[in-house]
């Protein structure tokens, strides 16, 4: 199944980054944004304005068409369905388990949607991270210690936690079995 078209944006400007050789600073540089904003796009924790993705897209020194060149654009016809197989694997960030699963991407005219399922093993690590949007989560089984700014909240089975991604956070997994949670983003874009 062909990955979402938020997801192969910023798989696509890793790629064409890293292909070229060159940092993800330098590309931050010669877009004039920031680097954590060209790492979030590429880590779909954003979505980039079109005056945005048209400047990293300058910056990576490709056409607009050969930036675009294989990527496909999902036609909505009113409802999606999706079945456990058309759930897709997908990296984010650097981590130590995290096991994302891609449930559904769409966009909208100013916002985007995204949810996952993800398993978090035992002694699962990662840095803090923001998102530019709202999260929700709805934990399915287990349970996870969730980092959220100076604070840390203990979700169970059945416990849900809703917040502006914009602050610093992440799930920590404490117990000796992997927890799985539905993670919600509203994701706005990015005028950076």
């Amino acid at each position: 199944m062909q990955d979402h078209v938020l997801l192969q944006i910023g798989r696509k400007i890793r790629s064409v980054r890293q292909a070229a050789g060159v940092t993800i600073q330098e590309v931050a540089d010669k877009a004039n944004v920031s680097k954590g904003l060209i790492s979030k796009i590429e880590n779909g924790r954003t979505v980039p304005s079109l005056p945005v993705l048209l400047a990293i897209i300058q910056a990576l020194e490709v056409g607009v068409s050969v930036f675009f060149d294989g990527i496909e654009f999902v036609h909505y016809d009113g409802f999606i369905h999706k079945k456990p197989e058309d759930h897709v694997p997908i990296e984010k960030e650097k981590s130590t388990g995290f096991l994302y699963k891609l449930i559904l991407e769409q966009s909208f005219t100013n916002l985007a949607i995204e949810i996952d399922i993800l398993e978090l093993q035992p002694d699962a690590r990662r840095e803090l991270v923001s998102t530019d949007g709202y999260e929700f989560l709805y934990i399915l089984e287990g349970e996870i210690h969730f980092v959220f700014g100076d604070q840390t909240i203990h979700l169970e089975q059945g416990h849900s936690l809703f917040f502006n991604g914009k602050v610093l956070h992440k799930p920590t997994n404490r117990s000796d079995r992997p927890a799985r949670f539905l993670v919600f983003y509203l994701l706005m874009p990015s005028f950076e």
